[in-house]
């Protein structure tokens, strides 16, 4: 039995008629029983780093920082600039960065040959509004390939505190041209974006690439360097984690510098394109195709993304 108080600070009417030495007993007994209650059993508190990982708390600090906001509850901003959920506040090592995930091609341009053949500015010059992309002689489409791969990776930059913006809103559409994926990056003031793809190389050649912009007069000059800087960053971390090799079929240790592409060419922030694949070569393939090693393939180029935003 516990002794209470009501809140005129008189006794409770069950202890009222007790002895003082009955009293006194009962009081003793209960603040044993509160101690117990209050003792060991208890569970430690846990601190918390910015990502919202469980560390442990150090001595003489029980303060805990609130975990990270669930990226489905801080919502993901999509190719119009609308937020796929209600905003939330993000914590992380990349709070307050904005990143682009340009998921490459869609699945419905092949139903439209007159939308996407029709010409676009692509810089000095114009080129097609988009294309069908690659498929491996499974049958796995391109467009399927990156829109999976840059979800995964969207979760991974968000849970690491980024604002992440998509280029399109699904895998059913048409879409969006190459100046339009651009022109979303620079409304978005990116931090750094980045365009997925697998690509339709030879049936010989394996591996994988980054592509990022060379000099081109009166667009690209200012991000040149900063996406020089990406490409390598997300070149180094995506070799260690995805398990593929540097494309033996074309560019120099897996970066290449190219001028005629329209996604590119219109950033005016640092833009870099990925190929993560041949996707005509059988080994490379596979993997593609593997929904575990595009997790993981995906964790690698967020961990790229974040050490180059990261830099002082």
């Amino acid at each position: 039995m516990t002794i209470t108080r009501t809140g005129t600070g008189e006794l409770h009417p069950m202890a009222r008629g007790m002895s003082l030495v009955t009293v006194a007993v009962l009081a003793l007994l209960a603040s044993t029983a509160c101690t117990a209650v209050a003792g060991d059993d208890r569970p430690e508190p846990r601190v918390t780093d910015a990502a919202g990982d469980p560390r442990a708390g150090g001595e003489g600090d029980a303060s805990a920082t609130p975990p990270a906001a669930d990226p489905d509850e801080a919502g993901r901003e999509n190719g119009d600039g609308r937020k796929n959920a209600d905003g939330g506040t993000s914590s992380g090592p990349l709070a307050g960065m904005t990143v682009v995930i340009d998921p490459g091609h869609n699945g419905g341009n092949e139903d439209a040959p007159d939308e996407i053949n029709k010409l676009v500015p692509a810089g000095p010059s114009k080129k097609e509004c988009d294309t069908v992309g690659a498929e491996s002689s499974g049958g796995y489409a391109e467009h399927e390939f990156t829109w999976d791969f840059s979800q995964n990776l969207a979760d991974q930059l968000e849970s690491e505190g980024a604002t992440v913006v998509l280029t399109r809103d699904d895998d059913t559409g048409v879409g969006p041209c190459i100046n339009e994926r651009a022109e979303i990056g620079n409304d978005a003031e990116a931090d750094a974006a980045i365009s997925i793809h697998a690509d339709g190389g030879p049936a010989t050649g394996r591996g994988f690439h980054l592509i990022a912009p060379g000099r081109v007069e009166g667009f690209t000059e200012d991000i040149v360097e900063p996406s020089r800087q990406l490409a390598k960053d997300v070149r180094a971390a995506y070799r260690a984690g995805s398990g593929l090799p540097y494309a033996d079929y074309l560019a120099e240790d897996g970066l290449d510098e190219r001028t005629d592409l329209g996604g590119l060419n219109l950033s005016t922030v640092p833009k870099v394109f990925l190929e993560a694949g041949n996707m005509r070569n059988p080994a490379d393939a596979k993997k593609l195709a593997d929904e575990e090693w595009r997790e993981k393939a995906a964790g690698a180029v967020a961990e790229g993304i974040a050490r180059y935003l990261q830099r002082d």
